[in-house]
């Protein structure tokens, strides 16, 4: 009798843990966009939805070899907006962008101006993992990048930064290298956004790190004169 008890108590926690009523442990079950404010809820949902589209996307390659998608992570009621170049091992092991050395590099980055990379919002031009942590190639970029615009309609930020070469190539539709790229805004759909260098090339260049450091002081400057 207490065991049938003990397993139908187990049974309700995972179904109300499943339906999003609660959450057992956040270090452990984090889900990307959870938001616990009323605003957020209506970009909440269409993130969500987003998200399970792209978990069922079979318009390229890129599906047959990965293990997760990964949408995004981070606050539906973000100001500032992060978009990579493409998912590596960990992260297509756990289905969020820049959980690896990389992801550290970014979230020290942040602390650096005072953000949390739960205040920001974090995804990729590329939902899945190219093989062997290749290039993205072109008709695979095209053929996820409507996500990525959705993603970016649904959130409306007040400033974009491009991490890498891709990401900034993509959005700013130019052929121009990311050296010559960084350290100025741009302008994209009437957002101001940064290109700079991508945590990955830092980590295997560490001479450049006070250049993204400086980027990021670029950032902060610009979020605090849009938001006083």
């Amino acid at each position: 009798m207490r065991r049938e008890l003990l397993h139908k108590l187990k049974g309700y926690m995972n179904f109300l843990k499943e339906s999003d009523f609660i959450v057992l442990d956040a270090g452990k079950t984090r889900t990307p966009f959870q938001d616990s404010s009323h605003e957020g809820e209506g970009k909440a949902k269409k993130l969500k939805a987003l998200a399970r589209r792209i978990a069922s996307c079979q318009k390229c390659r890129l599906a047959q070899g990965r293990t997760h998608t990964v949408p995004g992570d981070g606050s539906p009621q973000a100001k500032l907006v992060f978009v990579g170049e493409a998912p590596g091992f960990h992260e297509d092991q756990e289905g969020l962008p820049f959980v690896g050395a990389a992801g550290k590099l970014l979230e020290r980055l942040l602390a650096r101006i005072g953000l949390s990379r739960k205040e920001v919002f974090i995804c990729n031009v590329v939902k899945c993992r190219p093989p062997e942590n290749r290039d993205p190639q072109p008709d695979e970029i095209s053929s996820c990048e409507p996500y990525l615009l959705e993603q970016l309609d649904t959130l409306k930020p007040l400033v974009i930064c491009a991490l890498g070469r891709y990401a900034a190539q993509t959005l700013l539709r130019t052929d121009e290298g990311i050296n010559r790229l960084r350290g100025r805004f741009h302008v994209y759909h009437g957002i101001p956004l940064l290109p700079t260098l991508h945590p990955a090339a830092i980590l295997r260049n560490a001479s450049q790190l006070k250049d993204v450091e400086g980027d990021f002081d670029l950032l902060k400057q610009k979020l605090k004169g849009l938001t006083g």
